[in-house]
């Protein structure tokens, strides 16, 4: 629901002082794509603001901004209905998209950032759009949408942001452009000759130079440390002493005159604060029903005569709020005087504000009232709008809710336990999913028998995830038979943020988080089979990706090519943001490999303009740095260095493990373009991660980069003791493209790596190496001239590995089933259950490659495993 308030300019007020100098500021600011008015609590910023806007001349889109905004979708909402407010028929195109939510089929196929933009540049007069109190929004796929935003605001479209806190999104090269402009404290606080005119026309205090400089000077011409000062002196017998006493920071003369202030008020307005403080906005019904009186419009009213900050947010004066200043120092007050009248208060609040349809604010009010159950009601009541429009705030309050009151909501409990899960609280999770499973178990008969298989749908849904954090791919596979038993078609926790980006990368890219390859393929194929058919199935596409991915790296790339091809965005699957992109970054890369580049390019490009997401910026980020990977591949370095200069990171920066990803493309790319010491130093940090991670695929690719950085830079003996611990990760899981896809400078080093050896005492670790480093020369088709090696050469080495991988238990089924026996004749002949066969014979198709017996027996033929 739209707040209407929250988008109308806040009302003059009577008392202001003329500030001609920051007009003609603010006015500077229709040169340029963005402003930032920033300062810390009480230096006008919204005062200044205001009065701009409503004397500009210019339409002015205004939205003041809380706690409660920083929702993508939330906040885009507001941006969004500000402008209609000012451009009528604006957002045809954009409304669609945030209103259907995350989830739903969007109407269009452009973001709706995009979307916005195309919109505004077809506006014909100029436009300011005013984000008041940007400090509230925190969350980081806002600020990336808002930076893209910002970059691509066309020229008659000017942001103006006011922020206690420096943006945290990339500034400097709008700086250097000249396309932004900086209003900070020392622009905002009173000159002097400000000061002498609040005091004398404002205010009404006679003061002497002499007591104007020392005001001046304890506040610093901080605007609410005057206001409050003048409310106090008009109070005070002895102006001189009451001045004399003025010292410290401000955060202690806020605190004094506070007091001061509040001392002097009558007990029953001390109370009405008290009280109303709690409320981000209220009217004179919110206040009678927080108070339990019925004199509020005559109450505030009061207050914003006595000029006790207090702000109207309409020019109807139906709307107030307290200056942030007034609000914490009242809430403060409040809380320590009578914590028990602070919950009732806040449950009061929250009852009229649920019988008026603000669900979300409600459910804060009672969760600081304490009233846990009124909360889990709330949530359940709106759980799927929650999800789409509110995960990170309905994430927040699941974690302040006792286990107690949540486990008495089914669903409410079952994202709780994901919740658990997605903060790697494995252990804390991993427990509580399996007394949770018990419970439940045990409730057998006593629920609705649907309701009761939807519950163990998605209970057995996180056991398996539970059993993935831990690496058990077997009870992966055993708990989604569960899954499929009870869920058929995807459980409720398996379709949560579907074009949501998560934050973390091992529930996307299944091979960032899997280091048993053999294993991986079993469990892959498997599932494909099982889910292959079904296109609405959540997670249908992105296990044939993970497929591709696996096929990939053993360079089996015309299997790759068919494996992706079959889920490359079919008509008739549902939208799939995560999917997609997994999908088509999988298959961009096998068309480069293919040598195919211009469709590798294509690709990517096709996926940036389908993604249909709120986190579109998230996404944006990913695919720009798979691009540039792509452009250092093709060679083209300078599209790679123009990523360099505005993705926003830097090689010394502290690297979230959800954008690992990026920083290692950041590395890559820093290495291509010979800034050897930064791409060192970050690659450095990336591995040590990767290996407190246990990531072996991004440990080895590191590890690979790293080497051939050092034997770029003319360090061949360091390169080649990286490459050897390489090679001793990769070889058992038979990475093959990590160390293919480095090209020429990967045959270089590896044939530098086998003279090296030559006059090593020869080991048996050493020699598998050698034969492993031999079989990625064959693949990059480099062995040195004169050392061509025959045809059965390949196949002897691809033997060698086999061998070894295979058991021997494993070794004697193949051979089994090739004389004949089925399984149940195996099970006999060897002494074991038929389930066991089973279970080894699909281990062995997972190590060759196959999916049936045939494909077994013959390829074993072929790698000379059989007679």
């Amino acid at each position: 629901m739209i707040v209407k308030t929250k988008l109308y300019i806040p009302h003059k007020r009577h008392d202001s002082v003329p500030r001609p100098r920051l007009m003609r500021k603010l006015d500077e600011g229709l040169e340029a794509k963005l402003t930032l008015i920033s300062a810390s609590a009480g230096y006008g910023k919204t005062t200044v603001l205001s009065e701009w806007a409503r004397q500009s001349g210019i339409a002015v889109a205004w939205v003041s901004l809380d706690k409660q905004d920083d929702e993508w979708i939330s906040f885009w909402t507001y941006v969004t209905s500000s402008i209609r407010g000012q451009a009528p028929g604006f957002a045809q195109t954009v409304m669609p998209l945030l209103a259907k939510g995350p989830s739903s089929s969007f109407a269009s196929s452009e973001p709706a950032v995009a979307a916005m933009l195309n919109e505004l540049n077809r506006l014909p007069g100029e436009l300011a759009i005013v984000l008041d109190d940007y400090h509230c929004i925190e969350l980081p796929e806002i600020q990336r949408s808002l930076s893209f935003f910002v970059d691509h605001l066309p020229p008659h479209i000017h942001l103006y942001i006011a922020s206690r806190i420096e943006l945290p999104i990339p500034t400097a090269r709008l700086l250097a452009k000249g396309e932004m402009r900086r209003i900070m404290i020392q622009d905002l606080r009173f000159l002097p000759d400000e000061g002498d005119v609040f005091f004398r026309e404002i205010a009404g205090l006679s003061l002497s130079r002499e007591q104007l400089a020392e005001l001046y000077h304890q506040t610093e011409g901080w605007i609410s440390g005057l206001q409050l000062a003048a409310i106090s002196l008009k109070r005070s017998d002895n102006i001189t002493e009451s001045i004399r006493q003025f010292s410290g920071h401000q955060t202690h003369i806020s605190d004094y005159l506070m007091e001061e202030v509040y001392l002097l008020l009558p007990e029953s307005t001390r109370a009405f604060m008290l009280q109303t403080s709690i409320l981000s906005r209220m009217n004179h019904s919110l206040c009678d029903a927080v108070t339990g009186q019925s004199n509020a419009q005559e109450q505030l009213e009061r207050l914003e005569k006595w000029n006790l900050f207090i702000t109207p947010l309409d020019d109807q004066r139906n709307w107030y709020r307290y200056h942030h200043l007034m609000s914490d120092f009242l809430r403060r007050m409040f809380i320590r005087t009578d914590p028990g009248l602070w919950a009732q208060t806040h449950v009061h609040a929250a009852r009229w504000l649920e019988s008026h349809g603000f669900e979300e604010e409600a459910a804060e009010h009672y969760l600081e009232g304490r009233q846990h159950e009124d909360v889990v009601r709330v949530i359940e009541n709106n759980l799927q709008a929650f999800l789409q429009k509110k995960f990170a705030v309905l994430s927040r309050w699941i974690l302040q809710l006792p286990e107690s009151v949540i486990s008495r909501r089914p669903m409410v409990e079952m994202f709780y336990l994901l919740l658990l899960i997605g903060i790697r609280q494995w252990d804390k999770a991993s427990e509580k999913i399996e007394r949770a499973k018990l419970r439940y178990e045990a409730l057998q008969g006593t629920m609705d028998d649907a309701e009761w298989k939807n519950v163990m749908g998605n209970l057995y849904y996180l056991c398996a995830t539970s059993s993935y954090f831990k690496k058990d791919l077997t009870k992966v596979s055993d708990y989604f038979e569960l899954v499929d038993q009870y869920a058929p078609e995807g459980s409720f926790l398996q379709t949560i943020g579907n074009n949501r980006y998560n934050g973390y990368d091992e529930f996307e890219d299944h091979l960032t988080f899997i280091n048993d390859y053999h294993g991986a393929s079993v469990l892959l194929l498997k599932w494909i089979a099982r889910w292959g058919d079904k296109k609405t199935h959540p997670f249908a596409g992105r296990i044939q990706a993970s497929y591709s991915k696996l096929l990939y790296e053993w360079n089996r790339l015309e299997e790759a090519e068919r494996c992706i091809g079959q889920v490359l965005r079919p008509q008739d699957a549902p939208p799939n943001t995560r999917s997609m992109l997994q999908i088509y970054v999988s298959a961009s890369r096998i068309q480069q490999a293919l040598d195919h580049p211009a469709r590798a390019a294509e690709l990517l490009e096709r996926l940036k303009v389908q993604i249909e997401s709120p986190d579109y910026a998230v996404f944006l980020r990913k695919i720009e740095a798979e691009q540039a990977c792509l452009a250092v591949r093709q060679g083209s370095l300078p599209a790679a260095e123009e990523w360099l200069e505005r993705c926003g990171m830097t090689p010394t920066d502290e690297i979230p493990l959800n954008e690992a990803a990026e920083y290692a493309a950041l590395a890559r790319v820093l290495a291509a373009c010979g800034r050897t010491d930064e791409a060192l130093s970050l690659s450095e940090r990336l591995q040590q991660l990767f290996w407190k991670e246990d990531r072996l695929r991004e440990r080895i690719r590191m590890l690979i980069l790293q080497s051939v950085t050092h034997y770029r830079s003319g360090q061949p003996n360091k390169a080649i003791d990286l490459l050897e611990t390489a090679l001793g990760l990769a070889w058992p899981q038979r990475f093959v493209r990590s160390f293919v896809d480095e090209g020429q400078v990967m045959a270089e080093l590896l044939t530098a790596y086998q003279r090296a050896q030559q006059g090593r005492q020869p080991r048996n670790a050493s020699s598998v190496l050698l034969n492993y480093a031999n079989h990625l020369l064959q693949a990059l088709n480099r062995l040195p001239a004169g050392s061509k090696a025959p045809i059965k050469a390949e196949v002897r080495v691809l033997q060698t590995f086999l061998v070894e991988e295979l058991t021997n238990r494993e070794m004697e089924i193949v051979r089994l089933m090739a004389e004949g026996m089925s399984n149940k004749q195996i099970a006999s002949h060897l002494g074991i259950t038929e389930g066991t066969v089973k279970s080894h014979t699909n281990n062995v198709y997972g190590k060759l490659g196959v999916r049936t017996r045939v494909q077994a027996i013959k390829k074993a033929r072929e790698l000379l495993l059989l007679s």
